[in-house]
């Protein structure tokens, strides 16, 4: 029997996933910050939570606001109330000419732990009518960002510990658009060859293939749950997720409603290549055109670089070749019992089965 390593290595990639996805901490965060307004001219105190920081191991910590790459402010004071809990006084200027009179700063916290610790739109900065302070705003250039490189994955408000579920739900539909392909792929050499080899292989990745999207789909309601506040709100995604499982769905329902062999073999691999067709828009194009809750819909990139970093890739692109590999396995196995079936319906031997 000849070794099919690639069976092993699907094991091997999948346990790393697991173990590898699960164990790497989340790299420290900011959880919140108190009072999320203030206005310029005054000083002004922040109370600031994180998540995964350490702010008690470090002798010196730089907090710093920032308006953009020109226009940082750091704190003039900062007491560390423990390893999650800081306090931070800045001086806060007068909003820089040429910007508007209300701004959302992102607050930067280096070190913070294993990393630097980021809030995108932390506090909303409103011009006041205050007196002036001494501070003023200067560039990024100006701060020496210590950025320690400990091995963690990045922290994502709201996402949070669920991020890790990108190496699951994600790459659970890559392998379904793998594993339907290639059921497509054999429905296509059916009809130039007319081998029902061909047609069984495409029923049998087309059953797989339809497995891993359900178990993509469930692990994106238990995402939503966590992310959205409920596991189906029939977001165009997920709408879009549930039609194109349906037209998969009725392609089975053909198969079993057409006695003729060579007629339900014909007529399945030519709806198949259609249901194939009609993943893209659905899933791809559609929910592109609408607003939505989901990542990539709306016209928004489903991953940018930002969310998918250097760590995350090292889970992430094996996470894919793991599910894919496994799919086709298991599809090998569904192939051979069809065709064991096959072959005693062909010699009447079915009821004895």
């Amino acid at each position: 029997m000849k070794l099919e390593w690639w069976k092993y290595l699907s094991i091997v990639i999948l346990l790393y996933t697991l173990l590898f996805g699960m164990l790497v901490p989340l790299g420290p965060g900011i959880v919140e910050v108190s009072p999320s307004r203030a206005t310029t001219g005054a000083q002004r105190s922040f109370d600031v939570w994180g998540y995964n920081t350490r702010f008690k191991d470090f002798d010196a910590i730089n907090v710093v606001l920032k308006l953009d790459d020109e226009h940082c402010l750091p704190a003039a004071d900062y007491s560390v109330e423990s390893d999650y809990h800081l306090k931070a006084t800045f001086d806060v200027p007068s909003m820089p000419e040429g910007m508007k009179k209300s701004e959302f700063a992102t607050m930067i916290i280096y070190p913070a732990g294993s990393g630097t610790a980021i809030l995108p739109s932390a506090v909303s900065l409103q011009d006041g009518e205050g007196g002036q302070v001494s501070t003023h705003w200067v560039p990024e250039d100006d701060f020496t960002f210590e950025r320690i490189t400990g091995l963690h994955f990045p922290y994502r408000n709201i996402l949070m510990e669920s991020i890790r579920n990108t190496y699951f739900h994600v790459a659970l539909w890559f392998a379904m658009m793998f594993i339907l392909g290639a059921s497509m792929v054999y429905s296509i050499r059916y009809l130039r060859s007319g081998n029902l080899d061909w047609d069984l292989k495409a029923s049998a990745y087309a059953q797989v293939g339809i497995v891993i999207g359900v178990m993509g789909i469930a692990t994106g309601m238990i995402w939503a749950a966590n992310t959205w506040g409920k596991a189906w709100s029939w977001d165009i995604k997920q709408t879009m997720a549930a039609v194109a499982l349906l037209i998969y769905l009725a392609y089975f329902v053909l198969r079993t409603s057409v006695e003729d062999q060579e007629k339900r073999a014909r007529t399945s691999a030519a709806y198949n290549i259609f249901a194939f067709a009609t993943l893209i828009p659905l899933l791809y194009v559609v929910p592109r055109l609408v607003d939505s809750l989901h990542p990539g819909s709306g016209g928004n990139p489903a991953m940018g670089g930002e969310d998918l970093d250097n760590t995350m890739r090292l889970v992430f692109y094996p996470a894919i070749i793991g599910w894919t590999l496994l799919g086709a396995w298991v599809s090998q196995l569904v192939f051979r019992f069809l065709k064991v079936q096959h072959y005693a319906r062909s010699k009447n031997l079915t009821e004895q089965y």
